[in-house]
């Protein structure tokens, strides 16, 4: 027997009290209907009915039964041997083995069960025919017939069970792969979001902490001679850390950055151009074309951080005197470029992307521009200056064309 039964509910603890109750009755019959009638052996009857209703009521009462097969074994072997002696006395026990076909099966390996099955009909025919003296098919009719519906009955709930346990098993596997998913899910979003969270501080903090660095520098070598662009360059550096602190608010309170608050993305596109030449020395111009419009917010957040990042690129590497940063409306997308006049550089031999050293700038472009379906390209050569084009459709991309991009 399994040691590890599943809890019976109770409709299941319902049908197991079934076969008790049916034995039960079926030796009530037999005692009373030998008393009522009469026969000649009423008194040995009804003390065999009661001494197999007894040993048979030992097998629920015993733990160990349940757990192994042996023991549910011998104690077949005696309600059987009782169940014969019955039989011997009154032929009303021919009814009982028909409970007995379903314990038989349920307690015995398969084979043993059935040949258990197929003797107690052999014995509960032989035993009506002796009662009755005489021998007919009819007679091996009830028994064989019962002990054919035991076996499809058992057979049937068989495979109904195993039936149930692949069930339960597939529940249980896709509960675990839905849960994995899950997981799965939740760490690609942690992923992304801390891509996400590295790129916004790369375009704001970082370069707002390194234009202040700037300034802070610039200061330095201006004193002690030159205290008043010491004074300039330290006010500058003031404001930065002003607007660098609004980022880091926005950043808590999960908002659209603070300079296109109010206002539209050209505005704001210009007054970068004009604090970045106010505060470094890079003449910084905007120029606007075509009819504005208005755009998705992660399509202007997206065009000024790129164009963030673009001037913060070339102020600290470029060693420009002059740059252009020109915003296009056209019908079907918007462009952004960004040209200095600076000593250029070979984008096929950019390193490799250092957290640490504040390398996140064009990996970090192509990462936005990608995510709305546009396209970032670069245009440099060492002494030659450079020019970054980026191109955003006007209408964001589907969820499927993006997956497809990546």
């Amino acid at each position: 027997m399994n040691s590890a039964a599943p809890a019976l509910t109770p409709t299941t603890r319902a049908l197991a009290w079934c076969p008790h109750l049916l034995v039960i009755g079926l030796l009530v019959l037999a005692a009373g209907r030998a008393v009522t009638d009469g026969r000649p052996h009423a008194g040995p009857i009804v003390a065999a009915a009661a001494v197999c209703g007894l040993v048979y009521a030992t097998g629920p009462l015993l733990p160990h039964l349940r757990l192994s097969r042996r023991a549910g074994a011998w104690w077949l072997a005696a309600v059987g041997a009782a169940w014969l002696v019955l039989l011997a006395l009154s032929p009303d026990a021919v009814w009982v083995a028909f409970p007995l076909y379903f314990l038989q099966l349920h307690l015995l390996p398969r084979r043993s069960g059935l040949a258990a099955v197929a003797a107690t009909a052999a014995a509960a025919i032989a035993g009506f025919a002796a009662h009755q003296h005489s021998f007919g098919p009819a007679m091996a009719i009830g028994p064989a017939l019962g002990a054919a519906v035991a076996v499809a009955v058992v057979r049937g709930y068989e495979a109904l069970y195993r039936e149930s346990e692949q069930r339960r098993q597939l529940i249980e596997e896709l509960t675990a792969t839905r849960a994995d998913l899950a997981r799965a899910q939740h760490t690609a979003g942690v992923l992304a979001e801390r891509e996400r969270l590295a790129r916004e501080i790369h375009d704001t903090l970082a370069q707002g902490l390194s234009s202040i660095q700037l300034l802070l520098r610039a200061a330095e070598r201006a004193l002690p001679g030159r205290p008043d662009t010491a004074s300039l360059h330290v006010d500058a550096a003031r404001q930065a850390a002003v607007d660098s602190l609004a980022e880091a608010r926005r950043f808590v309170a999960a908002l659209t950055p603070p300079t296109l608050e109010g206002t539209t993305l050209a505005d704001a596109l210009e007054r970068l151009c004009t604090t970045t030449g106010t505060r470094h020395r890079l003449t910084a111009r905007f120029r606007l074309t075509g009819d504005p419009t208005v755009l998705p917010t992660a399509h202007e957040v997206t065009l000024l951080r790129v164009t963030q990042s673009a001037l913060a690129n070339t102020v600290r590497h470029a060693q420009a005197t002059a740059a252009e940063v020109t915003l296009s409306y056209l019908a079907d997308r918007v462009t952004l470029d960004v040209v200095d006049d600076g000593h250029g550089f070979d984008p096929d031999q950019l390193p490799a992307p250092d957290p640490e050293g504040g390398g996140f700038g064009l990996a970090a472009m192509r990462a936005r521009i990608g995510v709305l379906g546009g396209t970032l390209a670069i245009d440099s050569a060492p002494g030659h200056g450079t020019a970054l084009a980026a191109r955003l459709p006007r209408t964001p991309p589907t969820r499927t064309e993006t997956g497809a991009r990546t």
